[in-house]
């Protein structure tokens, strides 16, 4: 029986590289100059600090455009408050998003009854398993899907027949 699953997942490597670019472009940039802003990445945590909340605007707007050009969806990022830190400084916590949470995949599968497809859905930890009996059927499960309004980049992988 053919089937593929729908995650989201984020390319924790290629966030990596685009740090990388971002900590580059700060050590030589003008505006930075004399300035305490940095950025560190530790598992699915990005930490910026910076010296006021404009120069952590300017390095969060670094990274946006560092990531689009390497092929991240910048929706994968969830944006902590900034909050001042000790030495005058200020820092933000950013949280890379990694799976489907309950309620997405919950409202994914709710989509999919709602349509009258015929397909199955199931909740499968942090992703959702859609089987079928036709591929045509599960082409249209992802063409159904790709219209939900959602806050995460959606994969569509594992396609088997």
């Amino acid at each position: 029986m053919p089937s593929f699953d729908i995650v989201s997942k984020t390319d924790l490597q290629e966030v990596d590289n685009a740090i990388n670019q971002v900590q580059r472009e700060i050590t030589t940039r003008y505006d930075f100059k004399n300035s305490k802003a940095s950025i560190e990445h530790k598992e699915n945590e990005i930490t910026i600090v910076g010296d006021d909340e404009y120069k952590i605007n300017t390095v969060t707007e670094i990274l946006r455009t560092k990531m689009v050009r390497r092929k991240l969806d910048c929706q994968c990022l969830d944006y902590g408050k900034v909050e001042t830190a000790g030495g005058n400084t200020c820092r933000q916590v950013i949280k890379v998003k990694q799976g489907l949470d309950i309620e997405l995949a919950k409202k994914i599968v709710q989509h999919l009854k709602k349509e009258k497809l015929k397909v199955q859905a199931s909740i499968q930890g942090d992703q959702v398993r859609i089987t079928g009996k036709k591929r045509d059927d599960l082409q249209q499960a992802i063409a159904s899907v790709k219209g939900i309004e959602v806050e995460l980049p959606l994969q569509y992988i594992n396609f088997r027949d």
